[in-house]
């Protein structure tokens, strides 16, 4: 009986052992999750404090490309990850147009600048500011979808950032 018991003790030993050195084998790996993207149109970027999401061209293209002169609205998100630092956007530029912004530039600490409504309407910060930002691109070069364009966004404190970004079709009757 009590070489029965120490069989059965090793051997269970032996099968614990050799669970935890199984499952084990997985740690340290790369996951499957860590490189996923967010599902929205636009690209992304940070700057210091302030991070710029969902950045992309809102236009609808019915030929070969846009043509010069044709007026494009960006559209982003601004949020300043700052909780007591507030930034200003002073100006957007690109190689392919001029950009007029109107409203105000302002990102607050702790909240966002939503340039462009997805319905067209005012935004609200989560600080209840109402920002009715917009961005206008009066093109000077032809764009086109599947490509991305460089545009450079100058914030007071946080700098300069440029990012590659992409047009979306997204709603067409939106504008009417």
């Amino acid at each position: 009986m009590n070489r029965l018991t120490n069989r059965l003790a090793a051997a269970t030993f032996g099968l614990a052992a050799c669970g935890l050195v199984l499952t084990g084998c997985g740690t340290g790996q790369v996951t499957q999750t860590s490189s996923q993207e967010s599902g929205v149109n636009g690209t992304a970027a940070n700057l210091k404090d302030i991070a710029l999401r969902n950045v992309h061209l809102q236009a609808v293209q019915t030929s070969d490309f846009l043509e010069p002169g044709s007026e494009v609205e960006l559209m982003f998100v601004a949020a300043n990850n700052s909780p007591d630092v507030n930034d200003t956007l002073r100006s957007i530029t690109s190689e392919v147009g001029n950009v007029t912004i109107t409203g105000s530039g302002a990102v607050p600490a702790g909240g966002a600048l939503i340039v462009g409504s997805p319905d067209g309407q005012d935004t609200v910060t989560p600080a209840g500011d109402v920002k009715p930002t917009s961005a206008e691109v009066t093109l000077d070069a032809p764009i086109t979808n599947g490509l991305t364009y460089n545009f450079t966004f100058d914030f007071e404190k946080a700098g300069k950032a440029t990012v590659a970004v992409p047009i979306s079709a997204g709603e067409s009757g939106r504008r009417q």
